[in-house]
């Protein structure tokens, strides 16, 4: 029988609305920094709702070098940005590697919406009649890991998959699966989606956005907060990895994707698909229940996927729900859409390197249908050996990733 080689975590690198890096993003984790304000990118004036968690200082002419910032989407720069603090949090020399075989897998939820937005704009007013060729070279989804790719001269396996809030996952899989094949030597995969007036207007017109907080598995909770951001992780077969003497974070040891085949944007009221997606990762990383210590929640803070999540955990686990610990970070980042499970994915190599668990916020009044621990409003200290992220989105795709500790 053939042995799956193990793959590594070696380098984190993400952008978000409460730090960018891997040491202030954590920090600002466990302290249970907010990352919501008004809106700023767009009027909401004609909205009900106007909270948002939007990257306010960032500037792609610090990460991006060699392609010209202003000729690219926000989507791409958030990911150019996050690529490359991968790489230097893993200390990756790319002047040793065969860049032929270094390849870029990103999940995303809209790509890069802005061009899109600006033609409408244009188009209502009447200022043009057609896309343009800058539209075309911009707007497509698939451009954003071309982008990464092109900036870092990574000329390998270069994928896009655009399975929404779910996406980051799917991306850190397909990466671990082209690295198993020998398809490539290292991978970056993550997720980057950027703060968009198409998606705040979708969610707004579906009463899903909190008008003052995100507050998931409270009894008050009235719904999630959009954000942008991007993640990456830098994965290598393990025993390269040690072999450049590389800090390994944590291993991948396997993933489970489903599909609830039920509605476009209602959850199965079972949690058929996503319970699914956690006893295929569970049965793939050859792990039981009762090795998962800690669990990344969606946890987006709207009524029904709280419910649903809680009742998809309990299906998995059974009684041993009660005794895992949950949080979900989208209470302090929001939810960052196609990078939303690629920086959760690096929320449990970090719970797993520093033994804490980051905590849901806002959290006062536990709803009675939601009665597992959620990790209330502090940080905690914990033995995380294994961790397990979980991800579901619209059209009924389901995601999860199991990490565990790397042994010696």
């Amino acid at each position: 029988m053939t042995t799956r080689p193990a793959i590594a975590v070696t380098g984190l690198g993400m952008v978000t609305s409460i730090g960018t890096g891997r040491e202030e993003f954590w920090n600002a984790l466990l302290a249970g920094k907010c990352g919501f304000g008004p809106v700023r990118s767009f009027n909401t004036s004609g909205y009900s709702v106007h909270l948002g968690a939007e990257i306010l200082d960032f500037d792609p002419r610090t990460h991006v070098a060699r392609l010209n910032p202003s000729m690219i989407g926000r989507s791409s720069q958030l990911a150019i940005a996050a690529a490359r603090l991968a790489l230097a949090d893993a200390s990756m020399d790319l002047g040793t590697i065969d860049r032929s075989r270094a390849g870029v897998c990103v999940g995303t939820t809209s790509g890069e919406p802005h061009f899109i937005e600006r033609f409408d704009d244009r188009y209502v007013q009447g200022e043009m009649a057609r896309a343009g060729d800058g539209f075309i070279r911009g707007y497509p989804c698939h451009v954003v890991p071309g982008h990464v790719a092109a900036e870092l001269e990574f000329a390998g396996e270069t994928m896009m998959i655009p399975t929404a809030c779910a996406a980051g996952n799917y991306a850190i899989a397909h990466a671990s699966d082209v690295l198993r094949a020998g398809r490539a030597d290292i991978m970056l995969a993550g997720g980057a989606d950027c703060f968009s007036r198409i998606t705040y207007t979708g969610f707004a017109r579906l009463g899903a956005i909190a008008p003052e907080l995100c507050q998931p598995f409270d009894r008050n909770r009235k719904g999630m907060v959009p954000g942008e951001g991007a993640a990456f992780l830098l994965l290598e077969r393990k025993d390269e990895a040690m072999a450049r003497g590389a800090r390994i974070y944590c291993e991948i040891a396997g993933y489970g994707l489903s599909c609830d085949a039920h509605h476009m944007t209602a959850a199965h009221p079972r949690g058929e698909g996503a319970s699914r997606a956690m006893a295929m990762a569970l049965k793939q990383s050859g792990m039981a229940a009762e090795d998962v210590d800690y669990i990344s929640a969606h946890g987006t803070g709207t009524p029904t996927n709280d419910r649903l999540e809680t009742i998809a955990v309990k299906k998995t686990f059974g009684d041993l729900a009660y005794k895992v610990p949950i949080s979900s970070v989208k209470s302090m980042l929001g939810h960052t859409m196609g990078a939303a499970s690629a920086i959760e994915a690096a929320v449990c190599a970090l719970a797993i390197t520093h033994q804490q668990i980051p905590p849901t916020m806002n959290l006062h009044e536990q709803d009675p249908e939601c009665d597992l621990d959620f990790v209330p409003n502090q940080a905690r200290k914990c033995n995380v050996k294994v961790a397990m992220n979980n991800a579901y989105a619209f059209g009924g795709n389901n995601s999860s990733l199991v990490f565990t500790a790397s042994a010696a």
